[in-house]
């Protein structure tokens, strides 16, 4: 594929509510929330469709970055359907649960670079679907927070997890256990979203970040990705061995060898991504 232009690909549907959209010239992929009627809450067919989407693209050598996006004029994601939860029996809802776990473990262990593009209320599973991206672009629109609690339950998609991870314990306990929704300015000045622009612009940058990651190479940015991960929150002896072997992994590849090339011969690398 070409690295110049904007080309578009077919989009690629899984289930009902999500959609893959490639496009393939700046070998970027957006996984869309497509479940407007409902302000893309995330209900079993739902979570399904996205866990098989993640799945999908995991497997995909030409998809460099992933940009999680949405439909709905109004929101990112809303979080779980409490109304289809409040129809499920206890035996259901046990059932039901590695169904929705698998949602927010796709998009968590996607081995390239994720950006979420936040527009409207993020909240709940919503914010948990963005928080499992290595960044979060919002707009001013923005809305985020993980309100479970005020509803009987807690962060079930790794909220509880991946929020300390970002803000620190006492400020994730804080957001945590007083439910509280934070407004776009606020969210970027306590580190909950990354990039903040004027409303309306989120799915824009984030397409745009995505495309600046995605110029570099695909060996060298999922081995970037999985020594931050693995090496988060280790001792720093047990991260440099992370990554120590993640430098071994792309030190004798062919993406390896077209990069030091290009740089010496002063022109753009055509990776091999292997």
């Amino acid at each position: 594929m070409s690295e110049q232009g904007s080309e578009q690909g077919a989009d690629q549907r899984f289930g009902e509510y999500v959609v893959v959209r490639r496009h393939t010239s700046s070998y970027v992929a957006e996984l869309v929330l497509d479940r407007p009627k409902a302000m893309n809450a995330v209900s079993t067919d739902m979570a399904r469709s996205i866990a098989a989407a993640c799945e999908a693209l995991a497997a995909d050598r030409d998809v460099r970055a992933v940009v999680l996006t949405s439909t709905h004029e109004r929101a990112f994601c809303v979080g779980a359907d409490l109304k289809e939860r409040n129809s499920l029996t206890d035996a259901e809802l046990v059932r039901q649960r590695p169904l929705a776990r698998a949602a927010y473990t796709g998009v968590l262990d996607l081995p390239m670079p994720t950006v979420a593009a936040v527009h409207g209320f993020a909240l709940g599973g919503g914010f948990e679907l963005a928080l499992a991206c290595d960044l979060i672009v919002a707009d001013g629109t923005a809305v985020v927070g993980l309100p479970e609690v005020s509803v009987g339950v807690i962060p079930g998609g790794g909220g509880t997890q991946l929020l300390p991870r970002r803000v620190g314990a006492a400020r994730a306990a804080e957001l945590i256990f007083s439910a509280r929704r934070v407004e776009a300015a606020e969210a970027a000045d306590l580190g909950l979203i990354d990039v903040l622009v004027p409303a309306g612009e989120a799915r824009a940058e984030g397409l745009a970040l995505a495309g600046r990651i995605a110029v570099n190479s695909p060996v060298g940015l999922r081995a970037a990705k999985r020594a931050l991960r693995l090496g988060h929150g280790l001792d720093l002896r047990a991260g440099l061995e992370i990554e120590d072997a993640a430098w071994r992994s792309v030190a004798f590849s062919g993406d390896r060898a077209e990069g030091v090339a290009a740089f010496n011969e002063k022109r753009r690398p055509q990776w091999p991504g292997e």
